[in-house]
C-alpha cells in the first residue's frame, strides 16, 4: 500500500455517499487503503441548524487517522462538515495531504478555517448554495492549494466523476 485515505462524508450524508465511494475506487486503484468512519449517529443527535457534531466527529477522525498515522502516510479527504473536519485534524495529526469537496471557509462566527500546509487540492461548485465560491478561492489562494471550480452546487452531484479525477491526481502527486 502507497498511504491510507481517511474519507468523511458530510452532514445528512453517509460513509457509502456516491462521492465519497467514487473517492474510496479511485485510490483503491492507484495502492491506496481507504477508511469511510460513519458519523450518522452523530448527526442524528443535533438539529439540522447545528449541521453536526463538530467535536464529536473530530475526535472520531482523529483517533482513525492518528492509528493510521502510525502505520505510514495518511491523506484525508472530505465532503462540506467532512472537510472541515478533515482541514482541523491536519492540525494535529501528520497528514500528506488533503482532499476537500466543498468546504465549509468559515462556520458560524469562527475564524476561517485552519489547516496544516500540506498539498491540498478542493472541488467546489461556483453555484454552492451554503459556501460562496469566491470565498473558497481566496481560502485556496492563501495556501496555494490546487482548486477545481465547477458548474455545480453544494453537493457537487453533477461532478461525482470529475472529483473522483482531481482526487486521483493528487494521490498521483504524492
Amino acid at each position: 500500500m502507497r498511504g491510507h485515505c481517511i474519507l468523511s462524508h458530510g452532514f445528512e450524508s453517509g460513509p457509502d455517499a456516491t462521492k465519497i465511494t467514487a473517492l474510496a475506487e479511485a485510490a483503491e486503484t492507484l495502492g491506496w487503503s481507504c477508511e469511510r468512519p460513519d458519523y450518522t449517529d452523530l448527526d442524528a443527535k443535533r438539529d439540522v441548524s447545528d449541521h453536526g457534531d463538530v467535536p464529536a466527529r473530530l475526535q472520531r477522525l482523529l483517533g482513525l487517522a492518528q492509528a493510521a498515522a502510525n502505520r505510514g502516510p495518511v491523506l484525508l479527504a472530505g465532503s462540506s462538515l467532512g472537510a472541515y473536519i478533515s482541514a482541523l485534524a491536519s492540525l494535529q495529526v501528520p497528514v500528506a495531504g488533503l482532499f476537500l469537496m466543498a468546504p465549509p471557509i468559515r462556520k458560524g462566527a469562527a475564524h476561517p478555517l485552519e489547516a496544516a500546509r500540506v498539498p491540498t487540492a478542493i472541488i467546489h461548485g461556483w453555484d454552492d448554495e451554503l459556501i460562496p465560491a469566491a470565498h473558497v478561492v481566496d481560502w485556496a489562494h492563501v495556501r496555494r492549494a490546487r482548486l477545481l471550480l465547477v458548474d455545480d452546487g453544494h453537493r457537487l452531484s453533477s461532478h461525482v466523476d470529475a472529483s473522483a479525477d482531481a482526487f486521483a491526481a493528487l494521490l498521483k502527486s504524492l
